[in-house]
């Protein structure tokens, strides 16, 4: 299962884990290694990485964001790749890192460097190492939820999709509101909760619709809120992220399981 890119030196991949990865979904972790390591490449997962800085950032804090920034800056920055199984946490290191630190003169073109190379999980996999050997099996109706930051920042739509096109089994049926808010949005959720309940319940109306038995996507933010409400619903569908379908790592139980019993 190796790449084009294994007939040169293999390139060495900073893995930046996340927050909500790392505290509550670890199996995206390690199934993000598996599909890395597939297709060729030496990951390493730095241990003095935190937190991207984004709830700071939302919050207008721009003087923590920047310390943030800059300590991962110098966790990642001797790495050939820096990827990241969300599109969320990407965008905020590709996009908003080189904005934060703009003035400072130490540090501006530090953070531009690490923009330029670093990749949401399915874009590096897709358009960059042009990996398409999946070996996985997945018998299951699913749908598609395409996160903000993914889609708008890191232009994340058709490599999952393409990807996902040869898990055995899987079949996608694609909602009317693919695209549109979950009503997640980091600190939105709890800064107007009333507004985002009803996203989020627009968001599962559209996924229902599609009679699918599973929704996945790339941002854990975005799939533990669709979960919960969901589960809130009564509503039996189960939540992955596309990682693990990818690595073929589906044992594990769904997202929001252990508060809804296995789907």
């Amino acid at each position: 299962m190796m790449s084009d890119s294994s007939s040169g030196p293999a390139p060495h991949v900073g893995l930046f884990v996340t927050c909500l990865v790392d505290l509550t979904r670890p199996s995206v972790g390690f199934a993000s290694i598996k599909l890395l390591e597939a297709a060729g490449c030496k990951v390493s997962v730095p241990d003095q990485q935190t937190c991207c800085g984004q709830p700071a950032y939302n919050s207008g804090d721009n003087p923590d964001t920047a310390d943030i920034a800059r300590q991962v800056i110098a966790a990642f920055e001797d790495y050939d790749y820096v990827v990241v199984p969300s599109g969320s946490c990407g965008g905020m290191i590709r996009h908003h890192y080189p904005e934060v630190l703009e003035g400072d003169e130490a540090w501006a073109a530090r953070a531009k460097a690490l923009a330029t190379k670093t990749y949401e999980l399915t874009s590096f996999l897709h358009d960059v190492l042009k990996f398409n050997e999946i070996d996985a099996v997945y018998s299951m109706s699913a749908t598609y939820h395409d996160s903000c930051s993914g889609l708008r920042e890191m232009a994340v739509k058709a490599q999952p999709r393409n990807l996902l096109s040869r898990v055995s089994g899987l079949t996608l049926t694609e909602g009317e509101q693919a695209e549109t808010c979950c009503g997640f949005g980091g600190l939105f959720c709890v800064k107007y909760p009333k507004i985002s309940e009803n996203m989020v319940d627009a968001k599962v109306d559209d996924i229902l619709a599609t009679d699918a038995n599973v929704v996945l996507g790339g941002d854990l933010g975005c799939l533990m809120n669709i979960s919960g409400r969901l589960t809130r619903r009564g509503k039996n569908v189960e939540v992955r992220h596309v990682a693990e379908v990818l690595a073929d790592m589906t044992d594990s139980a769904p997202i929001g399981a252990p508060d809804r019993g296995k789907t």
